[in-house]
């Protein structure tokens, strides 16, 4: 959760910093309220649960599609979603987008979020948080 995040992050003076406090709870926040719900609305309809219900699944494939287009657009300005730190708006967001193979949008249509996804999925402590949740490698690759 977004307060547990805020919660270590203070605690440990990592990845929370004071100049851009501001913008890292607004992207935070974003996940929590918008990215994380929608994206995990359309794994239910389109990834669990397909031909239970055409209009669910076409309402969360064009949001999932939009906040795709959304952070793709972000991250033509900054190397992460808070500015040039990685922060824990980056930490929230990017395990929705490790399982852009189930979105069926196409990070390959994103370079932006592309860049994004491949930089942080080479870090040594997320290759280490997948293969603590068992799984071998970040799921899946670009």
């Amino acid at each position: 959760s977004g307060a547990i995040l805020i919660y270590l992050a203070e605690k440990s003076g990592k990845f929370y910093n004071e100049k851009n406090r501001t913008e890292i709870n607004q992207w935070l926040m974003a996940q929590m309220g918008y990215i994380g719900p929608m994206l995990g609305q359309h794994h239910q309809f389109h990834h669990y649960n397909p031909g239970k219900s055409n209009f669910a699944e076409d309402r969360y494939f064009k949001i999932s599609k939009r906040i795709y287009s959304e952070l793709d657009e972000r991250l033509s300005k900054s190397k992460y979603l808070s500015g040039d730190d990685y922060t824990i708006a980056d930490i929230a967001t990017f395990p929705w987008i490790a399982r852009h193979e189930w979105h069926d949008i196409g990070l390959k249509n994103f370079k932006n979020l592309r860049r994004w996804y491949k930089g942080i999925s080479c870090r040594e402590s997320v290759k280490k948080g997948f293969k603590f949740m068992n799984q071998d490698e970040i799921v899946p690759k670009p």
